[in-house]
């Protein structure tokens, strides 16, 4: 069991909800592993209390804390910086104190692409497809960008929400042509990519034998095509098991969780940290 003394320094995530949080679980494996003195606690805060809650943090003396929903847009203002990555998502998700002030970056950004950065490949030559137009996939954009892909397509169901999307972007500096597309154009985009992101909440409890890609239109996707799903339970989740079928790579939401996860305590505590010990963590805790 981890010591807790007069010592200990303070990490967390807040949210609401923030119940179901896998977070803890697996820092405070990481920070037990380490053998360092903090501790990382869930804090449930309501969306009206946001303010009055980072105050309090400065207060009593906070190292760090990660952000969920609703906060990851609202917190914005309340910091005294923020990285060029949180300013091109629009939103952060990892915060750090400084002298300063509050400091924010987004390090989903870096857990999408841990996995992705371990696979040898010429991104240059690649065109992703992302399933879903939302927060999630901003986070995704800038990703694929980074590494290089010289275009990226967004495909929504709804046309204005995903003009919007792409308008969104004018005056970033993305390295990528993005383009838009309705979902009746997914078959001729899946038959011709290398990378199919899911961003969409498809396939997640309760809803968990459903896909957001038809089975029809997955039989498009080639053999040697990676299949990415945020989602990381069930595991796999439905348009995973389809993509293995195809033969496809499957790589399920836990490892761009971890990722962005190790990127957080890594900046907090300025080392190196256990990627492995989380993901075993998560995974015991999980039953996968």
């Amino acid at each position: 069991m981890q010591l807790i003394t007069g010592k200990t320094k303070l990490l967390g995530v807040i949210g609401d909800p923030v119940e179901h949080s896998l977070s803890p679980v697996m820092h405070n494996a990481a920070i037990a592993h380490l053998n360092v003195n903090y501790v990382y606690v869930p804090f449930p805060i309501k969306r009206e209390n946001l303010e009055k809650a980072i105050a309090g943090f400065k207060a009593i003396n906070v190292v760090g804390f990660n952000i969920t929903i609703p906060h990851k847009q609202a917190i914005i203002p309340l910091l005294s910086e923020v990285s060029q990555t949180a300013k091109m998502v629009g939103a952060v998700n990892t915060v750090w104190r400084t002298d300063a002030g509050w400091c924010g970056t987004n390090t989903d950004v870096e857990g999408f692409l841990a996995p992705l950065k371990a696979l040898s490949l010429d991104w240059q030559q690649i065109t992703p497809v992302i399933l879903g137009n939302g927060g999630a996939a901003r986070a995704v954009v800038v990703g694929c960008s980074e590494m290089g892909c010289p275009e990226i397509c967004v495909v929504g169901r709804d046309r204005a929400k995903l003009e919007q999307f792409k308008q969104s972007w004018a005056n970033s500096p993305l390295k990528a042509a993005l383009n838009v597309y309705t979902w009746n154009e997914l078959a001729r985009l899946v038959s011709n990519t290398k990378l199919l992101i899911n961003t969409t909440p498809i396939g997640m409890y309760p809803k968990i034998d459903e896909s957001p890609v038809d089975a029809d239109v997955m039989k498009k996707l080639s053999a040697d095509a990676i299949a990415y799903d945020l989602i990381y339970t069930p595991n796999p989740t439905q348009f995973l098991a389809q993509a293995k079928e195809r033969g496809a790579i499957a790589i399920d939401g836990l490892e761009m969780l971890i990722g962005q996860g190790a990127a957080a305590l890594k900046l907090w505590l300025q080392q190196e940290v256990p990627i492995d010990v989380m993901r075993r963590s998560l995974r015991e805790y999980l039953n996968i």
